[in-house]
């Protein structure tokens, strides 16, 4: 796919949070814990459960790179965490946690997503006073 396909692509899902464009097959990694959702409905299950139950939070966007079939979304997690997560029981601040995903893409679907989450940052703000 050229980078200007792979943008539209992109665009439809970050902008509209669009399922269909993740290949059925595809596989999403969170880097950090090794933990595989496949599939496009347990990849969907995996992001409602990081978004609105383990947290209630949003991306911020802080970046995007583009190139032939592959993306990356550089952002900061920014809400409050309303359950334990990776070992970290929730406090009513509200966190700030750097993440990237890098996405790899073919026939116009998302294929895999590489998930960098910084739970030592994550950990920091929540054991701060």
């Amino acid at each position: 796919m050229s980078p200007e396909r792979t943008r539209e692509v992109m665009m439809q899902y970050w902008e509209f949070h669009d399922l269909n464009k993740l290949d059925e097959n595809a596989i999403f990694t969170v880097m950090d814990t090794g933990y595989e959702a496949r599939g496009r409905e347990a990849i969907g299950q995996m992001l409602h459960y990081f978004y609105h139950e383990a947290f209630e939070a949003q991306a911020e966007l802080k970046d995007i790179l583009i190139a032939e079939d592959q993306a990356c979304f550089e952002a900061e997690f920014v809400g409050r965490q309303l359950s334990e997560f990776a070992g970290i029981a929730p406090t009513s601040k509200e966190i700030r946690v750097p993440f990237c995903v890098v996405y790899d893409l073919a026939h116009d679907q998302i294929t895999r997503g590489r998930i960098y989450f910084e739970t030592g940052a994550l950990h920091q703000q929540s054991s701060c006073a």
